[in-house]
Parts: C-alpha cells; structure tokens; sequence
C-alpha cells in the first residue's frame, strides 16, 4: 500500500541537493507533478498540491527538510475534507449505516470487515442482507459472518428490501445492539431502478451513515461514480477496498479533495480484519515511509487482552516464553490483519513490506511445518523447551514428516527470537528498540 506514492516522493526529496538551489526546487516539482499523474491522481489535484508545495517550501527556505515539511501539510490538507474520520456513533443506539455502492466493488465483504472492526472495539453489531439481487448474496454474507461470529439478519421467503431492512432494524433495537449495518444490492453500472431501491431502504431506516464502497483499482471511475451516489444519497463518507493490490494508490488523493467527501475506511488486505481507519495525518506519515505506530498500538489493543499482555510480558523477562505462548502469539496476529499491512506502519519497514506482497505467512510451508514440529511435542515439552534433547528431536521430526535437521533450524531461530524479546523487555530495552528504529530510518527518506 502506497509503495509507487511513497517511491516517488522519495525520488522528488532527493532531487533537492543544495539549500536555496532553486532549479533543483524545479526538479524535485517536475519530478513529484509527473509521479502524481502517473499515480492516477486528477490533474487538478495535482496543480494544487505542486503549487501548494512550492509556494511553502520557497517561504521557508528551499531545502530538503523544508520541502518535506511542506509535502506533509500540502498531503494532509489534500486528504482532508469535512466531515467526521473514523464511525461516529448516534447518541441513542442502534447507529445505522447503509452500505452502498457497485457491484464487485467488495461491499458485501467490507461490511463483514467493519463489523469485525467494530466488534473489536467491544460494540454490539448485527448486520441485515438487502442485497436479494447478486445470486448467492444472503449465502455469502452468512458464511462471512458465521466464520467471524457476528449476528446476521436475514430473511430468504422476502424478496423486499424495504422490508427486511425495517425489521432488522426492529431486531436492532429490541436485541439493544448498538450498531446495525445494512449490505445493499449493487449493479453493475448506475441504474434508476438501484438508485430507487437505495432510495426506498435509506428513507426507511433514516441511517446515520450512508458509506459509499468503491474499488481503487477503479482509478477515477470511483471519483465519479462515488459523486453520482453522493449526488442521490447523500453519502457521508467514502471505503475504499482493494487498497493492497494497488499500485498506483492516487485515487486516495482525490476523493477527499474533488468530492469534499471524508475518506473514512480503506481496505488492505484480504482478511476480515484488514480494514483501517482513514485517518490524514497518519496515512502522510506512511506516504512518508514513517509508519504508523498509533494505528499500530490502536489495533494491537483491540485484539490482545491487558492482563493476558502483562502475563506474557513477564513470561519473556524471565525467559519463559514457550511453543504454547507462540501459538497464542500466531493467533492473536491473524486477527491482526495480513502481514503487509502491520509491517508498513513500522517505522523503516515500509520497503520491506513491499517485498513481503500478498504472501499469507498463516498459511505458508514454513509456518504449516513448525505448527506441524509444535502439534508432534508432549505438552510437558511445549511447556519446557530445554527438556528436547537429541532423541525428542528425532521423534518430533519423524511425527512432522521433517527431517531432524529441519526441527534444529527452527529451535535455534526461535531460541534467538525468545533471547531478542527478552533484551528489548529489560531495562534498556526501548533504547535498543529506538536505536534500532533510528538505524532503520536513516534507510529511508532524508530528513
């Protein structure tokens, strides 16, 4: 995510080599003009950020450090629109919101995805299936919520929206849920009839949210068909989805600014929990190569339980830390989101998440075969792993289909990782951890 944005503003920064050189000023806008363009962003937005971007850098004198100052505020100022950031709930409960937008766009699974959101943010949600127009829809939505254990209202003998949307409503309120998401029915292209039926099922519910759910891999087509719902609907807030397999990323830059329609979600990934808050100055830091720690430490604190934190915490001081407490870890992560995306809002990780792609460590061959080494272990030898001598490590090969070889390799490595956990949980762990973050930024862009 952002990798082709985050390259080009790097390339634009380091065109800028001496302070009050005014042709490498000309350089670097040239340079950034032209990867904002080729990043699909409108050319208007572009003329605007370039000149914004200018007029600063020149006003507080030309310079690296002064270019990038005035990037970030022309960025932020860029994805900024009023309107609220994030889901802001009703002050009485159920907070409504109408999903809607084309189909294959992946509304069915965002609504999924912001139902997990905010299931982890300890709010009650039921979800109600309006979209009676996709074959298997209903069938969809059902399997989604019944693997991510969220209530689901649905009704296969009606084949009235309207109608199924007011008695999910009804459901809402009498089951004191606090928040009722609606799946609307899609078209493949803006029709009257889909215009209608939205019309009909949001004048029944009188929603709080209306979310238009666009895919980025559109380009400007989601501007304009976003502006079209606008338009009708009224929208209060834009998801984008597919934000991982895009490589151009520019679309972000002009929602916000051509619409005057708060960007609140984007998708990052497959799994239910890689949807995001769209919040500007944290998505700047990451455009930057800076990460993202707050979003970081925010979904880190939804998924892991306090005391079961400070429990493993001391369990690693005291070197402690088993193949129990590593598969609690490998379940935790997956409700995390993919592999991508965490490593991307690391400080000085960006590029390596670029490298990683699409690749699903859950189910990869070497994360089938160490669950394979711990699944062949006695309990006592999960819970001690000093006691896996030679003979235990034969045996735990054989019941892995490994070689004993292969079961070496992983205990070294996770030896080395319990030992590394362990220095950055003592006294001067978090400058070893800032020493360490420091090195990597110097990796990236030039301050």
């Amino acid at each position: 995510m952002f990798e082709a944005l985050s390259d080009s503003f790097k390339s634009a920064i380091n065109k800028i080599r001496f302070a009050d050189d005014e042709k490498s000023l000309k350089k670097a806008l040239d340079t950034l003009k032209k990867s904002l363009l080729k990043s699909d962003v409108h050319h208007k937005v572009v003329r605007d950020l370039v000149k914004q971007v200018e007029l600063e850098t020149k006003q507080k004198g030309i310079g690296k450090e002064s270019f990038l100052r005035a990037l970030k505020d022309a960025l932020t100022q860029t994805l900024s629109a009023p309107g609220n950031q994030g889901f802001v709930f009703a002050s009485k409960p159920p907070t409504v919101a109408l999903m809607c937008g084309l189909q294959g766009s992946g509304k069915t699974t965002t609504t999924v995805k912001l139902a997990n959101f905010l299931k982890q943010k300890k709010k009650r949600v039921l979800v109600a299936a309006c979209d009676l127009q996709r074959l298997a829809a209903v069938e969809q939505l059902r399997q989604l919520c019944e693997q991510n254990d969220i209530d689901l209202y649905y009704d296969e003998h009606e084949k009235d929206p309207v109608k199924i949307a007011r008695e999910a409503l009804k459901k809402a309120k009498e089951g004191l849920y606090d928040v009722l998401l609606v799946d609307t029915a899609g078209r493949l292209a803006i029709d009257e009839a889909l215009m209608d039926e939205l019309k009909r099922v949001k004048e029944a519910l009188h929603p709080d949210e209306v979310f238009y759910v666009a895919d980025s891999l559109t380009g400007q087509d989601a501007v304009r068909t976003a502006a079209t719902f606008h338009d009708n609907m009224e929208i209060t807030g834009v998801i984008l989805t597919k934000y991982d397999g895009d490589s151009k990323g520019g679309v972000a830059l002009g929602i916000a600014k051509q619409l005057g329609i708060p960007l609140r979600f984007i998708g990052t990934g497959e799994k239910v929990a890689d949807l995001e808050q769209f919040l500007p100055e944290r998505i700047v830091t990451r455009l930057m190569g800076e990460g993202d720690l707050l979003t970081l430490a925010e979904k880190t604190a939804d998924v892991i339980d306090e005391k079961q934190a400070k429990k493993m915490t001391s369990k690693i001081k005291k070197g402690q830390f088993n193949f129990n407490d590593f598969l609690d870890q490998l379940e935790s992560m997956k409700k995390l989101g993919s592999m991508k995306s965490l490593m991307s809002m690391i400080p000085g990780m960006g590029s390596m998440a670029s490298k990683i792609g699409d690749m699903d460590l859950e189910n990869s061959k070497e994360m089938k075969h160490i669950k394979a080494m711990i699944s062949s272990m006695t309990p006592k030898e999960r819970e001690n792993p000093s006691l896996l001598n030679n003979s235990r490590k034969k045996r735990i090969a054989l019941g892995a289909g490994l070689s004993q070889m292969e079961v070496n390799r992983f205990l070294k490595q996770f030896q080395n990782a319990a030992k590394m956990a362990k220095k950055f949980s003592g006294k001067n762990g978090m400058k070893d951890l800032e020493k360490l973050m420091t090195q990597q930024n110097r990796m990236q862009i030039p301050r």
